[in-house]
């Protein structure tokens, strides 16, 4: 009760977020402050901006912090303020209607904002200074402040490497260029299960329904993951890999790929590191088999693994529609085997036929699981 968690904070984020609001706050009050030759009756800065600064710094991915729900937050429930003032004389019951009027206001521009709440009540109850802008309140010092200070956040979280106005990170797209969705999002967790889940739960939750849908696919590979941690690239990997040399002439490539009916192959130097890939997509685009055309005029980049690394965590890449083999490879990137789509795809067989072997607590007729999964592996069942 007396612990909120804040997920994916650090100790390093806290104090990035202090510094943020530390120079945000003080560039929006000494701006200001140089503006009031133009509005000398107007307050320097209010006090919203500090509930603001709190949201734009510390949890800059919040939708209740991005930039059309500080400034259009701030300013719309100031105005809301200030035309309630005018209308209900008893200050307690204005206040009041002011903020439940904010809250409403707010809910139907899409730019539900907490420091509103605060922005709509300093309208009402902010005394004579206030009272005598009028309208001209909701625009400075409201919208000016709100203005800066989200200019200021735009600098900070470029400068600081936060990604602000906050975009969710997408999950790769078909690169097929079909309607299908990518492979990874078609089993399991849908946004469709998202929001039927967000319907029972029956609560208002701080974050982006996309982010959410991307933070449980993301729980879901890491569960795998942790469930099978024992199983290493090293146990799956091919270990005779056809590769060629960075010198080897394109046709010797080819070659290869339909001799072996491979998709791609290594590419490999003198002390066999491995310096890219090259398959059936490279070979196919301009003139490849050119006179004097060499392997490392076309290659692409490879994507490598160490030998230790769990196996599950290549499902993610080797699921994302561009690759197709991960080369596995040492301290000094030479060549040590490779695994494909379809060893990945064994060992997903492999795993839930023995989850649901070890679930049931025996084989079939009477058969011990690991007999009777002997059995089914062996194509005897």
């Amino acid at each position: 009760m007396f612990r909120p968690i804040l997920p994916g904070a650090t100790l390093r984020d806290r104090m990035i977020a202090c510094c943020g609001a530390l120079l945000g706050i003080a560039a929006t009050g000494l701006l200001c402050r140089n503006m009031l030759d133009f509005v000398s009756s107007a307050p320097v800065l209010v006090a919203p901006m500090g509930a603001s600064a709190v949201l734009l710094f510390a949890v800059p991915a919040s939708p209740l912090a991005q930039p059309w729900s500080i400034v259009g937050g701030n300013t719309l429930s100031a105005i809301v303020g200030i035309l309630v003032a005018s209308i209900i004389p008893d200050p307690m019951l204005a206040g009041a209607a002011a903020v439940a009027l904010a809250i409403a206001t707010m809910s139907l521009t899409r730019c539900l904002h907490p420091p509103g709440g605060a922005a709509a009540l300093t309208a009402v109850l902010g005394g004579p200074a206030v009272a005598d802008l009028g309208i001209k309140f909701a625009f400075f010092p409201v919208a000016v402040n709100s203005i800066l200070l989200v200019t200021a956040g735009l600098m900070f979280h470029r400068l600081s490497g936060h990604s602000y106005p906050h975009r969710t990170r997408q999950v790769a797209a078909n690169t097929h260029r079909t309607s299908d969705l990518p492979p990874q999002l078609r089993p399991g967790i849908i946004q469709g299960d998202v929001d039927d889940a967000l319907r029972e739960l029956a609560e208002t939750l701080d974050v982006n329904r996309d982010d959410l849908g991307v933070l449980l696919v993301n729980a879901e590979l890491h569960a795998l993951e942790r469930l099978h941690a024992d199983m290493t690239c090293r146990d799956v990997m091919s270990r005779d890999v056809i590769s060629v040399t960075l010198d080897s002439h394109p046709q010797v490539a080819r070659a290869r790929l339909i001799e072996h009916g491979f998709r791609t192959l290594p590419v490999v130097d003198a002390q066999n590191a491995v310096v890219g890939m090259i398959g059936h997509e490279q070979l196919s685009h301009g003139d490849p088999f050119r006179n004097g055309a060499r392997v490392a005029s076309i290659m692409t980049p490879a994507v490598t693994e160490r030998p230790d690394t769990p196996v599950f965590r290549l499902l993610g890449r080797l699921s994302d529609g561009k690759t197709h083999d991960v080369v596995i490879v040492d301290q000094n990137r030479r060549l040590l085997g490779l695994v494909t789509q379809t060893d990945l795809l064994v060992v997903l067989a492999r795993a839930a036929l023995s989850r649901a072997v070890q679930d049931s607590g025996q084989g079939q007729n009477g058969q011990p699981p690991r007999a009777y999964l002997r059995d089914v592996s062996a194509g005897r069942r």
